[in-house]
């Protein structure tokens, strides 16, 4: 897909939420109801192109250096008219217009679930409510977070749903079973949900299967107490069984399983389809795989992909893709800019989240449809992810419809060797990093 096509399909979805303003407007028939310099589709374009340097030298950056280039102050009333669902629109239409089923794997869409902070300060004038507002340790006063629930096709690298959730209302088992009832299937695919030991549960297995979907997740050890804890396994270190499992939700002795194994879930559980206190029942089955990895532990995964097309080998592989829509955080905050917002409001903060996420998969879009030429090196390559951030960033900015720029030429000098199975000792940790001042920008 040309890189002009794919600009075009960004611009084109923006265009429909503009004409559409009304919808996404705080003070509908009021507000963007006249003229400015920064009209809907121009604030939202800008929003996206919108670097971590100051509002002021990036609006100088985006008009070219203009000198009839909108104020600060023009920027900030303008933004507050907008709803955050309005950049939420623009990110699903996006998305939606660029998605294919790339992933390699027969049909398979691979879909990795994971979730990130965003942390951001307030001023004096203004304190956002208690629900974001965290106080991690003694280092510094407090702060405010969003949590970022996010699905990444692990074939494109595209960001494909999202769903933000006040720190105080984090609940990531149901947020992926939001995103999941509502997440399309490319057709002639199926969705292959992927998550770690903190999306394992019943509900979200139930949620993917009523979907028709599948599911691939990592849980404890069978030596530990957890999902699988209590079933009959064999003796082998690895193994690869099916179980079947019946769900109740009551005590009572006239629910029959049969021979299967019998899970109760209790009130404070979400179950979403059996009603707590009711005599109906929930069969599900699902393979319980244990691998061994190369430092001589073990893994544990449940599926219910078919064992003839995923055996245990390719399931281990599969499991450790994953491990690219938590790398992708790291670039989406520290490339793209997420870590570095220029407002105090949750809601601003949010058009900001949409805006960045619409940022990374632009640039995701433009790598993939980037054509390199094959040549005899020792490594492959790949596209400077950081370089072609901005070369996207440039591209979107008014000035490069005067001066037009050819991203395919720049983007196939900018490349970096990809060098496989290389390792690095993950932090056992977790660590809060602060937000960053405003003062604290290139100025």
């Amino acid at each position: 897909m040309p890189h002009t096509k794919i600009k075009n399909l960004l611009c084109s979805a923006i265009d429909s939420v503009s004409s559409s303003i009304s919808d996404y407007a705080r003070n509908p028939g009021k507000d963007f109801s006249r003229n400015r310099k920064l009209p809907p589709e121009k604030l939202m374009r800008f929003m996206i192109a919108e670097g971590s340097s100051t509002t002021k030298n990036e609006l100088l950056d985006f008009f070219g250096m203009n000198t009839q280039s909108p104020s600060s102050s023009a920027f900030f009333q303008q933004r507050e008219k907008l709803k955050p669902e309005a950049l939420k629109k623009v990110f699903d239409s996006f998305t939606g217009s660029i998605t294919s089923c790339t992933d390699g794997y027969s049909g398979y869409r691979l879909l990795a679930a994971d979730g990130s902070t965003a942390s951001f300060f307030s001023n004096d004038k203004y304190s956002p409510p208690d629900e974001y507002f965290i106080s991690p340790g003694n280092s510094i006063k407090g702060a405010y977070s969003i949590h970022i629930n996010a699905f990444q096709d692990l074939g494109s690298h595209l960001y494909t749903a999202a769903l933000l959730q006040p720190v105080h209302q984090k609940d990531e088992f149901r947020a992926f079973c939001t995103i999941v009832d509502r997440h399309p299937v490319v057709p002639g695919s199926k969705n292959v949900y992927i998550g770690d030991r903190g999306y394992c549960s019943y509900n979200n297995m139930a949620h993917v299967i009523q979907n028709g979907q599948f599911f691939l997740f990592r849980t404890k050890d069978i030596h530990q107490k957890g999902l699988v804890g209590k079933f009959d396994f064999p003796d082998d270190e690895t193994f690869d069984i099916t179980v079947n499992v019946t769900l109740v939700r009551s005590h009572s002795s006239k629910i029959d399983c049969g021979d299967t194994y019998r899970r109760f879930i209790d009130a404070a559980t979400s179950f979403d389809y059996i009603e707590y206190g009711s005599n109906d029942t929930y069969p599900i089955s699902f393979r319980v795989v244990r691998v061994k990895l190369s430092d001589d532990s073990f893994e544990c995964l449940v599926t219910n992909l078919p064992a003839e097309e995923f055996p245990p080998k390719r399931l281990k592989e599969l499991y450790y893709a994953r491990w690219n829509v938590e790398s992708s955080f790291r670039k989406l905050k520290y490339t793209i800019g997420l870590s570095n917002f220029h407002s105090f409001k949750p809601e601003l903060i949010m058009q900001e989240i949409w805006a960045r996420l619409i940022a990374y998969n632009l640039t995701e879009a433009m790598i993939n449809s980037t054509v390199m030429e094959k040549a005899k090196r020792k490594h492959s390559y790949k596209v400077n992810f950081s370089v072609a951030a901005h070369i996207c960033r440039v591209f979107l900015r008014l000035s490069a419809e005067e001066n037009p720029i050819d991203v395919m030429a720049l983007l196939t000098r900018e490349l970096i060797p990809i060098r496989e199975n290389r390792k690095y000792n993950r932090l056992q940790t977790a660590h809060f990093r602060k937000p960053r001042y405003f003062i604290y920008r290139a100025a």
